[in-house]
């Protein structure tokens, strides 16, 4: 039984992904901005450890979340720049991205 239930849900999951990439991935992106399309990739995401979609208020709330982070994250980004200019790269960019997600 736990085989029959795993191949479903293997099938389901795999039938799926392309339907969510299709829908994640914008046909022309205007701007830069408009190419991360917060919304789409946090709606894809919005699933329980189950992996159930997410409805009502928690749905709501993770994907204002999702996005909040998606912007704080294409904010970091911008600023990522070492002192001569040049983007950061590497350990740096690794270490400069996650104090500036966490808001320090």
């Amino acid at each position: 039984m736990k085989k029959i239930v795993g191949t479903t849900l293997a099938l389901l999951f795999a039938a799926h992904v392309p339907l969510a990439l299709a829908q994640a991935t914008p046909a022309t992106p205007a701007t830069p901005a408009a190419s991360a399309a917060p919304g789409t990739n946090c709606e894809a995401k919005a699933v329980d450890k189950k992996g159930k979609a997410l409805a009502g208020a928690a749905r709501a709330s993770f994907i204002k979340k999702c996005e909040a982070d998606h912007e704080r994250a294409a904010g970091c980004e911008a600023k990522a720049v070492g002192k001569d200019g040049k983007p950061l790269s590497g350990a740096a960019k690794s270490s400069f991205m996650k104090k500036c997600a966490a808001g320090r």
